[in-house]
C-alpha cells in the first residue's frame, strides 16, 4: 500500500513560515534572534573557528555550549557537501557560517509534523539563500531546508544552535515538487 499524498492549499492561499518569535506553545529558553546572535559572535571568533579540524572528504564537527541550555556545533564543509532535505523538529535554531559560503534552500510553508509520508508542493514554496562569512540565518520549529557547500575547492565553516537541544531531525529526500519522508534520526545517530 502506498503512502498517502497531502497536497497543500493552492499557492494564493499558502500559509507563510512563521516569523522569529516562538510560537505561544514554545518551550521557553533561547529565542531564534538569540541563538542567531550566538551563532553569528561565535562564528567571529576566530579561535574557536581555527579549532575545528577539517577532512578533505567528510564534514566535521565539534560540539559548543550553546547560550541557555541551546545546542551548538561548530561544523567544518568539505567543498561540494551537504545536508539533504531535513527538519530540526520542534527546536528552534540558527546558524551562522564563518568561512566561505553555505547555501539553504527552504521552504516558505509550514508542513504538517505528522501524519504524512509525502507530499506534492506549491510550485512557489522555495526559498534560496547565498549566506557568505558574517552572515546568518534564524529558523522556528518545524523550519525544512537543506544547506550545501556548493564550493569547488573551498571548505566553509558555520556554527548552528538549536533550542530545545534537538530531540530528532527529520530527513526528506525531494523528487520534483514531491518532498518525501525518509527516516527520523535520534541524537545517538549524531553525537
Amino acid at each position: 500500500m502506498s503512502a498517502p499524498t497531502y497536497a497543500p492549499a493552492p499557492a494564493s492561499a499558502a500559509v507563510p513560515a512563521p516569523g522569529l518569535a516562538p510560537s505561544p506553545a514554545a518551550p521557553s529558553g533561547p529565542t531564534a534572534r538569540e541563538l542567531l546572535d550566538f551563532a553569528l559572535n561565535t562564528a567571529a571568533d576566530p579561535d574557536v573557528v581555527a579549532s575545528l579540524p577539517l577532512d578533505p572528504r567528510g564534514r566535521t564537527w565539534i560540539r559548543l555550549d550553546g547560550p541557555a541550555g541551546s545546542e551548538a556545533w561548530l561544523i567544518g564543509w568539505p567543498p561540494g557537501t551537504g545536508t539533504g532535505w531535513h527538519d530540526h523538529a520542534e527546536s528552534r535554531g540558527a546558524f551562522a557560517t564563518a568561512r566561505g559560503r553555505l547555501t539553504e534552500n527552504s521552504l516558505a510553508v509550514r508542513l504538517p509534523s505528522e501524519g504524512w509520508k509525502s507530499l506534492e508542493l506549491a510550485p512557489d514554496v522555495d526559498r534560496l539563500r547565498h549566506l557568505g562569512a558574517g552572515s546568518g540565518r534564524a529558523f522556528v520549529e518545524h523550519h525544512v531546508h537543506e544547506v550545501l557547500n556548493e564550493s569547488l575547492d573551498e571548505h566553509a565553516i558555520s556554527v548552528h544552535a538549536y533550542y530545545p537541544p534537538l530531540p530528532l531531525i527529520r530527513r526528506y529526500s525531494r523528487n520534483g515538487p514531491v518532498l518525501s519522508l525518509e527516516h527520523v534520526e535520534r541524537p545517538a545517530d549524531w553525537q
